[in-house]
This record gives structure tokens, C-alpha cells and sequence, in this order.
């Protein structure tokens, strides 16, 4: 065991030979685990969530709620962020919690501790039979509520597909396909999760009003993983008001050149909202939020201006250059090897040794049948113009420790990653146009980084680090 979040971070430094180069490695990988540090759900359920010592008030950020004998407390959610969540909300309210079911990531059960709420595992990005499941059993705990329950929901990031339940007229198989698609056409989550809240009995505030029958109190606790922090996105927003309507979910899947050739049971659900048959999801106004109090307590800033204060703490002029960055992979990969050069040449926009941080999601467009992830095609092309750079390092990275279907989390490169890789007759562009990062990293051996489920998810954060 190292003691690091990034598993093989010794590994990541050992083949650099000059050690100002070692030096800045080191300083981005730390950086990337005080970000993850940060994000960790344990720390923002304690820093949020207070429980008075007569035991009879529940605070959450500024908001008070009395709990009495008669009360019921349960609690629900989904996400990848929802097992840590769980744990530590079992910790606090301890007997208060009368029951519960959250739906995690697939393989992290393990990591968690809990008595009362039952973890339930799941797959992601594409729901299967074990994501209904789980849901179903969730909505089996709400069903029971009456008006003197409290229902406390934990959603993060991944909560869309590991919380989710089909209308009836929609085969599973189908959706499956129609998700898998726009993954692979690079949709944006927006995007995607306008179809998701349209295609669902849960998701786009349907959770809302399944709990607005029951009349109870609900508390609704979110760490986002979506630029913004949208809660109708995070997680499907199955608590919050839609802003989306049927006629955007059509118009995303013909977008992306989707729409003719998909599925008949999609299609026709589609076509049944459109005409008014199923009814629109509920929006902001909507009397079912009466009771629903939705509190953001984690974000991408967060985890940001926490590697940002590391960075001042190693006496890094440093700077968060934004939390909201967005667009295809390998352009933001080279914008941000822009601003390194303009760093290296210049000593601008700030003076070295300095650290900026860039937080947000990109996404790829699927157009080789390489292996890889968004963080590390970002990193990829990024090594192409910081070749020969010394003293300078990229990284990019998930928060959630998974980088698209790989078991990586990211890639660091430096000045001399492209220079290893022409030594090895590979060819960057290649690569770049099969989408197989994932494998030029494999080949090079120091630069993918491996951490594993971390067990939040905040969106990506990117580093560029000059001394």
C-alpha cells in the first residue's frame, strides 16, 4: 500500500530520470489527489449535515428540521458517490434511520459500511435488470412513506443510469442502444440526460412525484458531477423541476443522427409525449416541490479551489482558470497545451512555479475502434504540442477514478511523452485517429493514471504544472 488515491503514483515518476521533471510530476499528481480529497462525500455530508445533541433537530446547511419519535426516517438514492454518502449519514443520525436503499456503482459495495440502508449494485453508463431492480426496491421504501416521514435522497454523479426505471411501453434492450449511442457520438450529459428524463419513471422530477403523494418531508442531498450544477441534470434531476421537454429529447437523437433508425418502443414513447399522451415533465412552479428541499453539498469548485490551495500551500503561484469547461476532448487538449506554452515561453499568465487548474467534462466522438476515455485522449493530444517542453507537466482525470470503458482515471504527459513514443515508431495522430489513447499510454508505461472507484464524482479536473 503507498498511502495514495493514485495507486501507482510511485510508478509514474520512477522511469523520469531529470529531477526537475520528477518534481513537477509529483507536484500534479498530489494536486489531483487533494482535488479527489476534497470531493470525498464523507467530508461533505459532515461539513453539511448537522445533528443537534438533544438529538431532536437536523440541520442541513442553514435549513432546520424537527425530528420526532414518530418519525420515519428513511433513505434513498443512487450514484456513484452514494455509497460513502450512506455510510457516513448511518454514522451520524445512527437509530434515527429506520431503513433505506441506495443503488452504487457495480463492484464498490465493498468499500462501505452500512447497517440500515441496503447498497444495492449497478451498472453504468448503461442501465441493466440490476439498476431496475434496485430502483424498484427504492420506490418500494418511498411507497410506504406517510406525511410523517422524512425521506433523506443521496444523488450524485452516475445517479441517471444507476437510478433509473423505464415506462412499461419501453424495452430495455432498446434504451440500451439508444444510450450507447449517443455515449459514442459524444453527446453532452445535458444532452443525453434530455433524452433520460423522456424515456423514464423517475428521472426529470418523476421522483418527485411519486413523493409528493406520500406528503412527507424530503431532503434531498446532491454532489454534482455536471458543469453548473444543474439539479435537473445531476442525476437525472429526479427531485428538482425539468427544463427539458419531449421536443429537445427528439431533437438531441435527430442531432446526432439518431432519431430514424432508433428503437420502436423509444420512438413511439417519444412520439406519445409529444402528442400529449404521456404526460410532460413536471416543471418549476409545480406544487409536487412543496416539500422537496434539493441542497448541493459537493461540486467541481470545490474539488478545484482545493488542489488550488495545495498548490499556494507548496508555494505554486496558482490560479483555477474555470470550473466549466466543456467541448470535444482533443481540442480542449490543445488549448490547454496552449496555455502551457504560453506559460513556458512568456512566464504568462502568471509567473512560475505555477499551477493552474481546470475543472468541467469533455466528451469524444467515437469515430475509431481504439480503447480509451476523455481525460486520457485530452492528455493525448495535448503531448503532441508540449513536445520537447521541459519542466512542465499536463494531467487530466474523472474524480470518479474511471475514464470511459478503461481502468484508468486519466494520463499525465510531459515534454517527453511524444519524444518516448516516436522512439517506439508510434505515431500520436494515429492513435488520435483510432480513439486509442489508452493504448499509447499502455505502451509508454508512465503515464496512465490508476486509481481505481474512488467513490465520488465531480466531473474531470485538469492540471497544467511549470516550474
Amino acid at each position: 500500500m503507498t498511502g495514495h488515491i493514485i495507486r501507482n503514483f510511485d510508478e509514474l515518476l520512477g522511469k523520469v530520470t531529470n529531477e526537475v521533471d520528477k518534481k513537477v510530476r509529483r507536484i500534479a499528481l498530489t494536486l489531483l489527489e487533494e482535488a479527489v480529497k476534497a470531493a470525498d462525500p464523507r467530508i461533505a455530508i459532515r461539513s453539511h449535515v448537522k445533528l443537534s445533541k438533544d438529538g431532536e433537530t437536523l440541520k442541513v446547511a442553514k435549513a432546520e428540521f424537527k425530528l420526532k419519535k414518530s418519525n420515519q426516517v428513511y433513505v434513498i438514492g443512487g450514484g456513484k458517490a452514494g455509497g460513502a454518502m450512506a455510510e457516513e449519514l448511518e454514522k451520524l443520525l445512527g437509530e434515527n434511520i429506520s431503513g433505506g436503499c441506495v443503488s452504487i456503482l457495480r463492484g464498490t459495495s465493498n468499500m462501505f459500511k452500512t447497517k440500515s440502508v441496503e447498497l444495492r449494485e449497478s451498472s453504468h453508463p448503461i442501465p441493466g435488470n440490476e439498476n431496475v431492480e434496485a430502483t424498484e426496491r427504492i420506490l418500494a421504501i418511498v411507497d410506504k412513506a406517510t406525511p410523517k416521514d422524512i425521506i433523506m435522497c443521496l444523488f450524485s454523479g452516475g445517479g441517471s443510469a444507476l437510478f433509473s426505471l423505464l415506462p412499461p411501453s419501453v424495452k430495455l434492450g432498446d434504451f440500451q442502444e439508444v444510450v450507447q449511442q449517443l455515449l459514442k457520438r459524444g453527446a453532452t450529459i445535458n444532452e443525453l440526460n434530455a433524452v433520460r428524463k423522456h424515456v423514464s419513471q423517475v428521472s426529470g422530477g418523476r421522483l418527485a412525484e411519486r413523493l409528493a403523494s406520500k406528503g412527507c418531508t424530503v431532503i434531498v442531498l446532491v454532489i454534482s458531477d455536471v458543469v453548473g450544477d444543474p439539479l435537473d441534470v445531476v442525476a437525472g434531476g429526479p427531485t428538482a423541476p425539468d427544463t427539458t421537454t419531449f421536443k429537445e429529447a427528439v431533437e438531441v437523437l435527430k442531432r446526432y443522427s439518431i432519431w430514424t433508425e432508433a428503437p420502436e418502443s423509444v420512438k413511439q414513447h417519444l412520439h406519445s409525449g409529444l402528442s400529449g399522451e404521456v404526460p410532460e415533465t413536471p416543471k418549476r412552479g409545480s406544487k409536487i416541490f412543496n416539500h422537496i428541499h434539493n441542497f448541493i453539498i459537493g461540486s467541481c469548485r470545490q474539488a478545484c479551489y482545493a488542489a488550488h490551495s495545495k498548490a499556494r500551500e507548496l508555494k505554486l503561484n496558482s490560479i483555477v482558470l474555470s470550473t466549466m469547461v466543456e467541448g470535444e476532448a482533443r481540442q480542449v487538449g490543445k488549448v490547454t497545451a496552449g496555455i502551457a506554452k504560453e506559460l513556458a515561453k512568456y512566464n504568462s499568465p502568471i509567473d512560475r512555479p505555477a499551477a493552474m487548474i481546470i475543472g468541467g467534462e469533455t466528451t469524444v466522438t467515437v469515430r475509431g475502434e481504439g480503447k480509451g476515455g476523455r481525460n486520457q485522449e485530452l492528455a493525448l493530444s495535448a503531448s503532441k504540442s508540449i513536445e520537447g517542453l521541459s519542466r512542465i507537466a499536463i494531467a487530466s482525470m474523472g474524480t470518479d477514478g474511471v475514464d470511459g470503458p478503461t481502468d484508468a482515471a486519466g494520463a499525465i504527459v510531459d515534454g517527453s511523452t511524444v519524444t518516448q513514443a516516436r522512439a517506439k515508431n508510434m505515431n500520436v495522430d494515429e492513435y488520435l485517429a483510432r480513439n486509442d489513447s489508452n493504448t499509447f499510454f499502455k505502451s509508454l508505461g508512465d503515464c496512465l493514471i490508476m486509481t481505481g472507484p474512488t467513490g465520488t464524482n465531480v466531473n474531470d479536473i485538469i492540471l497544467i504544472v511549470a516550474l
